[in-house]
């Protein structure tokens, strides 16, 4: 990262502090107009940052090798259609999958924030599946906490010698998991329970949970399933995001 970005990648930082943390935003795809006003521009505002941070990330990507494109292609398709596939709730949002582990794994969490984003607005635009005034905090929750989690598990897998594939299982299903646990987060300080916030994401959890259980296993049964097969068939495009670097098939 050059310093123009970096001072960039501050001032943002700071901008999201500023603002993003103010009373009023303490006052899976979450539908559109179910956010006040005020929670839908702080979670905005909070996202700013990794989203800045993420486009430095695939630039530097596709700068070291032109042929990540493919890879990184992939795997925005894969989360456009894997968290189109939606089970309606009553929370005013729905569980679905979020296909972000794959991309957090292979590029990192930053790149996948992009990802997110992007899919993010054509869902709610072509398939009013989630909403233009809750993207942030739907940016926030599938597309930066989520991969996060994600990268961190399997980071954490690799360095405890933990089976390659079961990192990626653990990283894609808990990483599903996690985006939900912000989801009802969310929901949560926006619309407190009389016992307080804690009572209220409680509740939201025990609303997704029946579904979104089994849905993270799928999803961390489905990775593992397309990471075996890019390892058979796209072996170069791999060494090329790194993921196999320095490891034996």
């Amino acid at each position: 990262m050059t310093k123009r970005q970096k001072k960039l990648f501050i001032a943002s930082i700071m901008f999201a502090a500023a603002f993003g943390f103010t009373p009023r935003a303490s006052a899976m795809h979450i539908m559109e107009g179910y956010l006040p006003v005020g929670f839908c521009i702080a979670w905005g505002i909070i996202s700013l940052p990794f989203l800045i941070k993420g486009f430095f990330s695939i630039q530097k990507k596709l700068q070291e090798n032109r042929k990540n494109i493919t890879i990184l292609a992939m795997s925005g398709a894969f989360i456009f259609v894997i968290s189109s596939l939606k089970i309606p709730s009553v929370t005013g949002s729905c569980s679905h999958m979020t296909g972000t582990g794959l991309g957090a794994i292979l590029f990192g969490p930053g790149a996948v924030s992009i990802l997110g984003l992007l899919v993010l607005i054509f869902q709610a635009v072509l398939l009013a599946h989630g909403g233009l005034t809750t993207l942030g905090a739907n940016t926030f929750s599938m597309a930066i906490a989520g991969p996060f989690l994600s990268y961190g598990i399997y980071r954490f897998c690799r360095k405890c010698k933990v089976n390659r594939r079961a990192g990626v299982f653990l990283s894609a299903a808990l990483g599903d998991l996690f985006t939900y646990c912000i989801t009802s987060f969310q929901l949560a300080i926006a619309y407190p329970a009389e016992e307080g916030i804690m009572a209220s994401a409680v509740k939201f959890l025990g609303v997704f949970a029946p579904t979104q259980l089994p849905l993270a296993i799928v999803e961390g049964c489905l990775t593992v399933v397309i990471m075996i097969t890019l390892e058979n068939y796209a072996q170069p495009e791999l060494k090329n995001a790194g993921y196999l670097e320095n490891e034996k098939m």
